[in-house]
C-alpha cells in the first residue's frame, strides 16, 4: 500500500515521500496518527497545496519538543516497586509508569512517546528512551526501587547486589563478634574457676 508521509517516520522516509507499506501498518498507526494520507492523486495534490503549512507546523513543533528535551534529558525519576530479595521485580515497570511518573514530576508525556528496548523487570538503574518529536529523542533514567531510600543509595551508584552483600557482610561481622563476645565471657568463667588439687602421689607401690 503507497502512503504520502505527512511528517518524517524513522526508517520510512521524510515528509512529503510516497513510500510503500504494509496495509495493516498504515491503518494501525500511519493513518490514524495523522501521519500520512493514503497515496491517492486527490491527496498528493492536497499536499503539495498545504506543504508549505505542513512544513512551518513540523519546524514549530519541533522547537519545542527540542526545549523539552533540553529539560528531560539526562533527568531520572523513581519507581516504586516489589521485588524479590534478589532484585526481581513482581511484573514489570511499563511505559505507562515511566509517562505517569514523568507527568508528576512535571513533563507531560504520553506513554505512546516513550521507548523501552528491554524490559524492565529488575531493581536498579534503566535508560528508557522518550521521542517528543520524529527527529526528537532525550534519554531519561528510572530508579527502579522498592523504598526512597533504597532509591537515593541507588542513585549514589550502588546496585541491589552489592546493598545486598554488604548487608550480608554486616551481618556476619555482628554474629562473629557475638561469637568472640561469648567465648571470651567463657574463657573469663573457666579462669574463675579454682584450679584442680594436685593428687599426692601414693607411697605405696
Amino acid at each position: 500500500m503507497q502512503v504520502i508521509l505527512l511528517e518524517r517516520v524513522a526508517k520510512l522516509g521524510q515528509m512529503g515521500e510516497v513510500v510503500d507499506v504494509k496495509p495493516g501498518y498504515a491503518r494501525n498507526f500511519l493513518l490514524p496518527q495523522g501521519k500520512a494520507l493514503t497515496a491517492s492523486k486527490a491527496n498528493i495534490a492536497s499536499f503539495e497545496d498545504q506543504k508549505a503549512q505542513l512544513e512551518a507546523r513540523n519546524l514549530e513543533t519541533k522547537k519545542e519538543a527540542e526545549a523539552l528535551a533540553a529539560k528531560l534529558d539526562g533527568q531520572q525519576f523513581v519507581v516504586i516497586r516489589s521485588a524479590s530479595d534478589g532484585g526481581n521485580l513482581y511484573g514489570s515497570v511499563t511505559t505507562r509508569d515511566a509517562a505517569d511518573v514523568a507527568t508528576e514530576e512535571g513533563f507531560s508525556l504520553d506513554r505512546k512517546q516513550v521507548i523501552i528496548r528491554q524490559p524492565i523487570k529488575t531493581l536498579g538503574l534503566h535508560e528508557v528512551e522518550i521521542h517528543l518529536h520524529p527527529e526528537v529523542m532525550a534519554v531519561i533514567k528510572l530508579n527502579v526501587a522498592r523504598s526512597p531510600e533504597e532509591a537515593e543509595l541507588q542513585a549514589s551508584g550502588k546496585s541491589i547486589q552489592e546493598l545486598a552483600a554488604e548487608e550480608e557482610a554486616a551481618a556476619e561481622f555482628e554474629i562473629a563478634e557475638l561469637f568472640d563476645d561469648i567465648g571470651s565471657a567463657a574463657s573469663d568463667d573457666y579462669d574463675d574457676q579454682p584450679a584442680p588439687a594436685r593428687e599426692e602421689a601414693s607411697d605405696e607401690e
